[in-house]
Order: structure tokens, then C-alpha cells, then sequence
């Protein structure tokens, strides 16, 4: 069940808990055959960030990232000009490094573009939907519901992510895609946040994701568009006042 940056299992569930949102990066490089040492560190901070890795606000150095990736501090420079470049990291002129912290206004603009893009994503897929992709739909919503339950952030926001990513490919969008991924990247430290329970309240017999499996299911174009909206604008896009006095004190808190 997905709610734009959560789902609803039971009313009592959150995807981390105030302690191990405070737990530090577990990025990793792979070595992947073909790419430069540049690729893999670009790829290895940009998957942290999509997977919640990076707290909101905290600050990092350029050596620090490269103890922990095993690398020397060129490979990282690049990759961070790369995602400030993304407006996913923020670089500081005496080499420190961090994810912006989310604003009310920020988000407003960013729901904005992702409805926006990904309704049209959505809808470009639809000739391209086939059996096998509404069943691994299924395994993904049901991955989401897993995560939860165990409240482990990094496997929750990785299939959640899977879940709609899963639909925008098959449209081919050489150009919608990149945007979209890059509306992510500055979404995602956010996403792992909890929210309050009377928000979580109003969701909680809604599974959204069930609506854009339906309508997949079905290659209905239209419907599959207004399930992703609703998806995004019901979940993260409808953050009550007292989810952001407690997320921004949250934030604030784990920045330090």
C-alpha cells in the first residue's frame, strides 16, 4: 500500500523510528565492470540518498564520504558537484556537504512537478503494460507493506520507489524520466520520516497503490493517471500543520 511517501498497514506503523533515523550512512560503492570510479561513487551517493541515508540538514565532508566508500577525495568531489548540480546535495566553499532540509514551499512546488510529470509518464506507459509487470506490482506493494512492519526505512522507500519507477520505464521517457529522478532525489531524505498519526488516520482504509494496480491491470490510461495524482496528493501532498510542527522539530533535531 503506498500514501505518496507511506502506507497504512496498521495505524500504529512508521517507516523509522526517532532512534535509527539517526543511525549514519551505510552508503557502498559496487564495482561495476565498465564504469569509472567517478560512476560507482556517483552511484553509490545517489542510491544513499534515494534510500534515505543522508539526514536532512546534517553535514558531511568530502574526506569523511570518501573514508566511508574506501576512495580517495577526487572521485567524491566530482559525484557531489554532480548531485548539487541535481539539487539533491548542497557544497559549502570549505568542502562540506549536505541535504538541503525541506521547506513547506519547497514541497508544495515539488508535489507540483510530480503530478505533473508522473501523471504523463504513467499514461505514455499504458501500451506497454503487460501481465508480468501488474503481478511484480503486486510483489512490490506487498514488499512496502513488509518494510513497515519491520520499520526499516531503506527497504521501504527502495520498493516504493521500484512500485512507480516500474510504470514511468516502459514510456521510454528519455526525457521525463531524468526529471522525475531528479524530483526524487530531493524528495527522498525527507520521505523517511514519520508521520503523525492523525495523519496517518485519514489514509489508513485507503490503499492508493491498489487503485494504480487496478487501473494498470486494466491498460486504462486515464484512470492510471489520476491514481498516481491521488497516490502523491493524498499522501505527501496533504501534510497537515501538526505533521510539519513535529517534522520540522524532528529534522531539526536529527541535523545536529
Amino acid at each position: 500500500m503506498g500514501l505518496g511517501f507511506y502506507a497504512s498497514g496498521s495505524r500504529h506503523s512508521t517507516i523509522c523510528d526517532h532512534k535509527s533515523c539517526i543511525i549514519p550512512t551505510m552508503i557502498r560503492r559496487q564495482d561495476i565492470s565498465g564504469q569509472t570510479l567517478q560512476e560507482q561513487t556517483y552511484q553509490a551517493l545517489r542510491r544513499g540518498i534515494l534510500d534515505g541515508d543522508f539526514i536532512p540538514g546534517r553535514t558531511m565532508t568530502i574526506r569523511g564520504i570518501a573514508d566511508e566508500l574506501g576512495v580517495s577525495a577526487m572521485p567524491v568531489r566530482e559525484a557531489l558537484r554532480r548531485l548539487a548540480a541535481e539539487r539533491a546535495l548542497t557544497m559549502s566553499p570549505t568542502g562540506r556537504v549536505s541535504v538541503p532540509l525541506m521547506h513547506r514551499e519547497k514541497l508544495e512546488e515539488l508535489v507540483k512537478a510530480r503530478i505533473c510529470l508522473e501523471r504523463q509518464a504513467a499514461m505514455d506507459a499504458v501500451p506497454e503494460i503487460t501481465a508480468v509487470l501488474v503481478r511484480r506490482l503486486g510483489e512490490l506493494n506487498l514488499a512496502i507493506d513488509t518494510a513497515i512492519e519491520e520499520s526499516n526505512h531503506r527497504r521501504y522507500l527502495a520498493a516504493h520507489r521500484e512500485f512507480h519507477f516500474s510504470i514511468y520505464r516502459l514510456g521510454g521517457c528519455n526525457v521525463l524520466l531524468p526529471l522525475i529522478e531528479c524530483i526524487w532525489l530531493q524528495m527522498s531524505p525527507f520521505l523517511r520520516f514519520t508521520l503523525s498519526q492523525e495523519h496517518l488516520a485519514q489514509y489508513d482504509s485507503i490503499d492508493r497503490h491498489r487503485e494504480i494496480m487496478d487501473a494498470a491491470e486494466s491498460r486504462d490510461r486515464d484512470g492510471l493517471a489520476q491514481a498516481v495524482e491521488s497516490d502523491i496528493r493524498q499522501g505527501i501532498g496533504a501534510l497537515m500543520e501538526s505533521d510539519w510542527k513535529s517534522l520540522e522539530e524532528l529534522m531539526l533535531s536529527h541535523a545536529h
